[in-house]
């Protein structure tokens, strides 16, 4: 499965709005440089697929900016790959996925109906940990 990265973001401060970044230095020990969420080992980067988000948002009937997912990393061309172990490729840098992404109250709070649109198939994305760091940009292919 080849997609493309479309959209980075990071929150410089835990429940911070997300700011879109073109690209990103990624390492073991941080997750994304200035994301504050990156050392939480199981969960240091979060990856939304572009067809997941607009279905759910087809669902409850919302065309909703991809960052209100508080998602770090936006691709396009490709659903949420649902193999644990599995390991997405962003140039150098190398993910390996270590649980779906459960949808939050926060959805909830972002759109009516928007965290229940997000459990099927995955639809909320990826959580992964950094096994190879490096740097990402947008337009860079995604391979699993």
């Amino acid at each position: 499965m080849d997609g493309i990265l479309k959209g980075i973001a990071i929150a410089p401060k835990l429940l911070a709005e997300m700011q879109e970044i073109a690209g990103a230095e990624i390492t073991i020990e941080a997750g994304i440089t200035g994301d504050a969420r990156g050392r939480k080992r199981a969960r240091q980067i979060s990856v939304l697929f572009a067809d997941d988000w607009a279905d759910a948002c087809a669902e409850i009937g919302q065309d909703i900016a991809w960052v209100l997912r508080r998602a770090n990393l936006f691709v396009e061309g490709m659903r949420a790959p649902q193999n644990l172990g599995g390991v997405l490729r962003i140039g150098e840098v190398e993910l390996q996925i270590t649980e779906e992404t459960a949808p939050c109250d926060l959805m909830e709070a972002t759109a009516k109906g928007l965290k229940q649109a997000l459990k099927p198939q995955w639809r909320g994305g990826v959580c992964c940990r950094v096994q190879k760091g490096g740097r990402i940009k947008i337009g860079d292919a995604v391979v699993v």
